[in-house]
């Protein structure tokens, strides 16, 4: 139990790492395009990979200060009480990842970047709501993935055309 503890403990303090927050949203781009190739496989491994990138890059020498705040808070939560509320919250990440994955498998590229655009717009939410003022070290990585997304799919579509409205 001790050594899952160190593990817990040495990824936490890897997730400090701004560049974990910026990558995160860009494992959208893999997952959307496992699902619309209807690969299982894909979205497992993009899945995997979104799950490990917390802890890929070392621990900063010198946090963020709101960037601590707000991982302690978010450990609070995770650590905190369970309840009817927190167990809807917690259950709107597979949520959002299913019905992301629906829209790819059905071909819906506008209704994929609709599900992105809400779920971005929650996760900011969820953290100004019970961050705070730390919350906000959420808001660039998830507008930055956000835009960055929606370019993608914007000049796969233009460049490509085998993407259908």
């Amino acid at each position: 139990m001790e050594m899952l503890q160190d593990f817990a403990e040495w990824a936490w303090l890897r997730h400090h790492n701004p560049l974990s927050w910026y990558i995160r949203p860009l494992f959208l781009i893999p997952f959307c395009y496992a699902a619309w190739r209807r690969s299982l496989t894909g979205i497992a491994v993009t899945l995997l990979a979104l799950a490990t990138s917390m802890f890929w890059f070392p621990a900063p020498a010198h946090p963020d200060p709101r960037v601590a705040e707000f991982l302690d808070v978010e450990r609070e939560y995770l650590l905190g009480e369970w309840g009817a509320t927190k167990l809807l919250f917690t259950a709107m990440a597979p949520l959002f990842l299913f019905a992301l994955a629906f829209a790819f498998w059905r071909r819906a590229m506008w209704t994929g970047l609709a599900v992105i655009a809400v779920g971005s717009l929650l996760k900011m939410g969820w953290s100004l709501y019970y961050g705070g003022e730390s919350g906000w070290a959420v808001v660039p990585p998830a507008l930055a993935g956000l835009f960055v997304i929606a370019v993608v799919m914007v000049v796969v579509r233009r460049n490509l055309g085998w993407i259908s409205l």
